[in-house]
């Protein structure tokens, strides 16, 4: 910033520091003819972030700015609706393309974390967007299969599953939005861990597989009494419960770390 050298102003204004004056607003006071003249010198905001945003490569200001790893994420909250408008049409392509658009939309949930950190485009927007894209899509999937069981499966063996995650899911919701008004030590007790990205990651293997094979598993050259449809069938429910077993567990670790802050 120019500061002038002449005048009370700008020897007033020129005993700051360039830090202070880009700062946002500073308040010089004068005193002429008896009265206290407050004089503000405003740094124009907008015009910094502009040039700080081009010079990262990116715009600046106006609300959330979409980079590609938010585009990804985005994808994939795309997906939800292109899922279930695609989930009761007739046709054996159904399934083949239901299962196509999860796993696309799974494989952008690992791409648009790791682009984010290794572009370094970690933003706000992006870490609010990612896990309820993953909520949305989990949840979806698991009401769709529960209105249309796959082939050789027990209704009660999707519904159960499906209630205990999408239960937790609510859970913790719950339990977040009370942790972040407590703040401190309670916010950071439900840092997501370990447990909860295995079962993410379970429940996508899951989810991908009952989707493909729900209409049965001709599209993959298989024949349904097979020992290979079989074990792809099953493999697929198994690894349901076992997501739904971490999502248990995980939830007993998130409430035994936040319970001692309760009253």
């Amino acid at each position: 910033l120019h500061v002038p050298r002449r005048g009370a102003l700008g020897i007033a204004l020129h005993g700051l520091s360039q830090r202070q004056l880009q700062r946002g607003v500073v308040g010089v006071q004068q005193r002429v003819e008896g009265r206290v003249v407050l004089v503000r010198v405003q740094v124009d905001v907008v015009e910094l972030q502009r040039r700080r945003g081009a010079a990262a490569g990116g715009g600046g200001g106006g609300g959330p700015e979409i980079t590609l790893p938010t585009a990804l994420t985005l994808v994939r909250v795309a997906a939800v609706p292109a899922i279930s408008a695609l989930f009761y049409f007739p046709g054996a392509w159904v399934a083949p393309a239901c299962c196509a658009i999860f796993v696309a939309a799974a494989i952008t949930d690992w791409l648009d974390g790791y682009l984010a950190r290794k572009m370094n485009l970690v933003s706000s927007f992006g870490a609010f967007l990612d896990p309820v894209a993953d909520k949305l899509m989990v949840a979806t999937a698991l009401v769709l299969l529960c209105t249309i069981v796959p082939v050789q499966v027990s209704a009660w063996a999707v519904a159960v599953p499906a209630v205990v995650i999408i239960g937790r899911e609510i859970t913790m919701s719950a339990i977040r939005e009370w942790a972040a008004a407590a703040g401190g030590e309670v916010h950071a007790a439900v840092a997501v861990n370990s447990f909860g990205k295995w079962k993410t990651a379970t429940q996508l293997v899951a989810l991908s597989v009952l989707l493909g094979v729900r209409d049965g598993v001709g599209w993959l050259g298989l024949d349904l009494n097979s020992t290979a449809a079989g074990c792809l069938i099953n493999g697929g429910v198994v690894c349901l419960w076992v997501s739904a077993a971490l999502a248990l567990f995980s939830l007993w670790i998130y409430m035994a770390a936040v319970m001692k802050y309760m009253d």
